[in-house]
This record gives C-alpha cells, sequence and structure tokens, in this order.
C-alpha cells in the first residue's frame, strides 16, 4: 500500500457544484490508479441488467472506460483472466457506520453520535473517519467497497452530515463529506421534539423556516438568541438541504408516517429526499413511487420492534420494486459497522423469497443492484458508483462463486482500479495462532 497513492478528495461544493454533481462529475482524478483489464468473466454490470458471459471489463486511471461482450483490450494494457467466474462492481453500503465506530460500547472508539453537543444539523461525521479500523479491512474482504456513513443522534431534531467512502487499503477513506443530511421522524423524532409526532413535524418545518431566514440574510441572523432554534451553523447547514445541495436522508417507518413525510416535502419542493428504513412502505408504496422518493430499506423485517413497525414484512421491498419504488438494501438498525456484508446475503434471500407462495422478492439481477447501483441511486452518485457502465469508478470485484451465495467469497478487489490486499487483522491474527509454536511468540505470551 502507497501512502501516495492517490489523492481522493472531491472537488468542493461551489456555485456551479449543484450542477456538477448531477452532471456526476465531482470525483477528483486519482493520481496512480492501475489501469487493467478483467477478461473472460461473467459480467454484472449492477444495473439491473443480466450477468454478460465471457464480458470484459477495462479500468483506465481508476474508472471503468468499456464493460461487456466483444469488449477488445488495448494494448499494452494487463489483463487478468476471471475463468469464467463472477465480475461485479463492489457492494456499495447503503447505510453505515463503517470507520467511524470500532467497538459500539467503548466511547473513545464511538464517534456516531453526540447526544451533548450544542451543534446538531452542522456535525459532519468526515473528520472521524478511521481508514484503519479493522472493521474496513473486514467488510472489504466481503466485498464492499463503498459505503454510505451516517451520524447518529445528536441533541436535536437533525442528526448531521453523512459522507460516501470507500474501503480501499489507504490513509483516506473519503469519497465526499456533507453528502447527506440525515433526520429521524416517527416515533424518535417525536420524542426528541418533545414528545408527539406533530411536534416533531412542526420543529422540523419551523428549522427549515429559521434556516431559509438565515439564507436571505446571513448577517441579521442571530443564532444565538434563546428563542433561537438553530445555531448560525445548523442553520446554515439546513439551508444546504433547503436549496438541494445537501440529500436530505428521512428516516420514517410507519405507514402514516410515510404520508406525513411527503406532504410535508411538498412545501419544500427544493430538497431531495431520500427515505430510510420504511418498514411499513408496502402498505403506500403507490405513494412513494407517485412522489418519486427513492427508499433505503431493511430487506427482511417481519418482527416489528416498536410499534411502528406492526406491518413488517419480508416482502416489502418485493411489493414496494413491483408498485416502481426505487428501493435499494441497507443494513438499517442492523449490524451496520461490522457486518456490511449481509448486504449480500439479504440479497440473496429476497432472491429466494420469488419462490415462496404469497411472498414478494427481486429477481436476481434486481437483488443485485439493490446492493450496488441501487444505494448509489438513493444517495444521488450513481452515476459515479455502483455499476460497471463507463464512467464510473473502478471498483471491482471477482468471485469464486455467486455472490449472493454465502459460501462465495471475493478472490480479487479493486477499489478506484487498485487492487486491494485480501487480509485483515482477524485473518493475520488467526494465521498467527492457528498452530503457535513454543517460544515463537512475544514475552507477553510465555506460559
Amino acid at each position: 500500500m502507497s501512502a501516495a497513492r492517490r489523492s481522493k478528495r472531491l472537488t468542493l461544493w461551489g456555485a456551479t457544484g449543484i450542477a456538477l454533481a448531477f452532471a456526476g462529475a465531482l470525483f477528483a482524478a486519482k493520481a496512480n490508479a492501475q489501469t487493467v483489464a478483467i477478461t473472460n468473466a461473467r459480467l454484472v454490470i449492477g444495473d439491473g441488467t443480466a450477468p454478460v458471459e465471457n464480458g470484459t471489463v477495462v479500468i483506465r486511471n481508476g474508472r471503468v472506460v468499456a464493460a461487456g461482450a466483444g469488449v477488445a483490450v488495448p494494448a499494452g494494457v494487463p489483463s487478468v483472466d476471471a475463468a469464467g467466474q463472477y465480475v461485479t462492481p463492489g457492494i456499495v453500503a447503503g447505510f453505515s457506520r463503517v470507520g467511524i465506530v470500532e467497538v459500539e460500547a467503548v466511547d473513545g472508539t464511538n464517534d456516531a453520535s453526540a447526544p451533548s453537543s450544542v451543534f446538531n444539523a452542522a456535525i459532519d461525521i468526515s473528520p472521524a473517519l478511521n481508514p484503519l479500523g479493522t472493521p474496513v479491512a473486514v467488510n472489504r474482504l466481503a466485498g464492499v467497497t463503498r459505503a454510505l456513513v451516517y451520524p447518529g443522534r445528536s441533541s436535536g431534531l437533525f442528526n448531521g452530515r453523512g459522507a460516501l467512502v470507500d474501503l480501499g487499503d489507504d490513509p483516506d477513506m473519503l469519497t465526499r463529506a456533507g453528502l447527506f443530511q440525515y433526520v429521524e421522524l416517527g416515533e424518535t423524532g417525536a420524542r426528541r421534539a418533545g414528545g408527539s409526532r406533530p411536534a416533531a413535524i412542526l420543529l422540523f418545518r419551523q428549522m427549515l423556516a429559521e434556516a431559509r431566514d438565515f439564507g436571505r440574510n446571513p448577517a441579521a441572523y442571530d443564532g444565538r438568541s434563546r428563542d433561537s432554534l438553530l445555531t448560525r451553523a445548523d442553520a446554515e447547514a439546513l439551508l444546504r438541504v433547503l436549496d438541494g445541495r445537501d440529500r436530505l436522508f428521512i428516516k420514517v417507518e410507519r405507514a402514516s408516517d410515510i404520508l406525513s413525510v411527503i406532504r410535508l416535502l411538498g412545501e419544500f419542493p427544493q430538497i431531495r429526499p431520500t427515505l430510510v428504513g420504511v418498514t411499513e412502505g408496502w402498505q403506500v408504496a403507490p405513494q412513494i413511487a407517485a412522489a418519486g422518493i427513492p427508499v433505503i430499506a431493511s430487506a427482511l423485517n417481519d418482527l416489528p420492534d416498536t410499534f411502528e413497525q406492526l406491518g413488517a414484512t419480508q416482502s416489502n421491498i418485493g411489493r414496494m420494486r413491483a408498485a416502481g419504488v426505487s428501493v435499494a438494501i441497507g443494513l438499517v438498525d442492523d449490524n451496520e459497522t461490522h457486518k456490511l456484508g449481509y448486504a449480500r446475503q439479504y440479497a440473496g434471500n429476497l432472491v429466494a423469497l420469488t419462490r415462496m407462495p404469497g411472498a414478494s422478492g427481486l429477481s436476481w439481477d434486481q437483488a443485485f443492484a439493490s446492493i450496488t447501483s441501487g444505494p448509489a441511486a438513493a444517495a444521488g452518485v450513481d452515476a459515479d458508483v455502483g455499476s460497471l457502465r463507463p464512467g464510473r469508478v473502478g471498483d471491482v470485484v471477482i468471485w469464486d462463486g455467486d455472490p449472493l451465495e454465502l459460501s462465495s467469497a471475493p478472490v480479487a478487489i479493486y477499489v478506484d482500479g487498485v487492487a486491494q490486499p485480501l487480509t485483515s487483522r482477524q485473518l493475520d491474527l488467526r494465521d498467527r495462532y492457528l498452530s503457535p509454536v513454543e517460544g515463537d511468540l512475544p514475552n507477553a505470551y510465555d506460559r
């Protein structure tokens, strides 16, 4: 691994940032990304289309330049023979805390939440990212190459600004800071707002109104008086949501709450929303589809943890998809720090659901897209991430079997076109102590 491998900072959002974002041109070029062709592949593009037999993908300077059948390998480009194995885009973890949590129960290693902070919407999780955290390599070995990292609880209704990261073996995992703002409504929002859903909706609306006031006249905005709902920093952060620069991820579970959110968003047409959780989404799927709001949902929740999830069913994603909702799989309230590889297990289970009488699942092609281009689309970065269409980042995985089968594992992983080590601290410890020899261990291990 080279510390100087690349610079991954993205172009900062500026006056022209929004237009560039929609054009998918915000990813900085990688200083020394590789050029390589992977041939003889069962090639999965990751956009919901069927695998291509005997396919080839060409990566140049960290970007996919061609992928499909009959793609010629340019002269002088090194090639890797996939020997007919699955070659896919890397998995995009749709909802994660990788990089900001090492051990859940050890506060010093957990930067997910800041319930005592004087700030909330302005909290940006990107300074806490730790690419050397052990969950990074562990999840990379599960085929996960990118992740949407969200902030946990803050002192107010809004949690803060989430990021897009990569899981490459290098010192900088940040792909894009401040990609989205995160807010939890429903039962959680009600508790934070004073005890009821109407209070949460009112607080949501008033906070955005104050942010709008700040945008109209920043110099006149106090932000320090006792009547202010927002600090200046929080107001500035929410202004980015109001004008569409930052996407808004809204966690909501109950069907009636989903409809309330859809109605509320009608008052703020510039907001670019994504619904998260959405356990009862199948009950209002036509309304979600009509609103054109993408969803990141848990795949297999069928036992409610709360009263707002009483309608939980494993057919939720399948039914929403059938109704026309753009839906991706995320590990919402799951093991979203250490076990991001569960995403492909869940996707495989949704394929199996199509064979269950009365159940709704996804086709294999749809299921794989729901863990690659699906999460990327939900975050508005599918022009750069999540598939092997030309122009996307060179995040590629070669598997030893069907990637939606638990028995399969990556045999090669590329992030930004750079080949990754197939190791982790856990594997190193396993190898070290698998057959210990007396005298070979440090003094601390003497018996």
